[in-house]
Formats: C-alpha cells, structure tokens, sequence
C-alpha cells in the first residue's frame, strides 16, 4: 500500500501514518514534525543516541529511561515524544528514523508540497534556479516544490533531477558513458 510515493507496508510506514492521523486529528502535525525533526538532528550530532538506537543490546526499558533524558532536555514532548517511547516499548527503535522520513514524506504530501532533488556540476544562478521550480511545480500539476540542489563537479555538465520516484539524468557524464558503452559494442 503506498499513498502520494510514501510505502506504507511496512513498519515504518505503518507508524508513520498512525502518528500522522492522529497527530492530523489533534491538529499538531506541525508540532509532531518540528519535534521528530529535532529528534532526527540529535540523532544525526550524537553516536551515543544512534547508538541507543539502534542495538539491540539495550532492553525496552533502558532505551526508554535513557531516552526519557534526551527528550527532556531537547524539550520534546507531547504527541511526539510519546510516540518514541511507544516505538521504544515496541522494540522498533532501530526503524524510528525511517519511521520520521516516512511522516515527514506524509506531512509534505498532506501539503501539496513535493520533494525534489538537483545535481548540478556548478552553481545553478538563482534565475535558474528559480525557472527549474517552476519547470517542477508544472511536472507535478502545480504542487510546491521542496527543492534541494547540490553541485558535483564529477556530472561535468547538466543536470540530475529526483522528483519523487521519478530521476531525469541529463548529465554529459552520463551521454559520455552511454556513447563510450555503444562504441564498445560497436567495435
């Protein structure tokens, strides 16, 4: 089952939009979502947390006191705090940050905003970046686009775009490797 792009058979998925309808019918997505952002940032800052996290040597109970701590102190409490701790009582800890990704895709989608992603091989100027979010926004029927470019001087020139499940690979590193590919076959 998969709704707007976000897979929702397994169990991330299946947490993801738990929290997000009840988080929706208590009218506290934008608090869940701040707080699971913030979640996954510490997760990001301390191996100690990833740690925690994902071994599976600590019992539900450790995880669940040691985590009691890192929620106070980041201040993250309410719907989404206590959705932690349930995954933690659940032995799931190890999926929560799929399990965030996945409500976050949700909360986007909810939205009408769209996930894309740029690989360009040099600073893209702020006209074109500007032409290729609107280029996006009409690809998928006039959605916000959340767009995120990164440079990489290894494509040599043009352009990777992700939107979605979607990948439009212009690239001149691709075309080389493609025309490199048919002389080999050619000869």
């Amino acid at each position: 089952m998969a709704q707007d792009g976000v897979d929702l058979s397994g169990v991330a998925g299946r947490y993801a939009f738990a929290l997000h309808e009840l988080a929706s019918e208590q009218r506290a997505t934008e608090e869940v979502s701040r707080s699971l952002a913030a979640f996954q940032r510490l997760l990001g800052d301390s191996a100690d947390l990833r740690r925690l996290v994902e071994s599976p040597v600590f019992s539900a109970a450790e995880q669940v006191k040691a985590l009691d701590a890192v929620l106070s102190s980041a201040d993250i409490k309410g719907l989404a705090a206590n959705f932690i701790r349930l995954v933690a009582t659940k032995r799931r800890l190890f999926v929560l940050p799929e399990m965030i990704a996945a409500f976050q895709r949700l909360d986007e989608n909810a939205k009408g905003l769209v996930r894309a992603e740029a690989t360009v091989a040099s600073p893209l100027r702020p006209e074109h970046e500007s032409a290729l979010r609107q280029a996006l926004s009409a690809a998928t029927g006039g959605k916000t686009v959340n767009l995120n470019v990164k440079t990489d001087a290894s494509i040599i020139d043009g352009i990777i775009v992700k939107l979605g499940s979607r990948m439009v690979d212009a690239s001149l590193k691709t075309k080389l490797n493609s025309i490199r590919t048919r002389m080999k076959e050619v000869g």
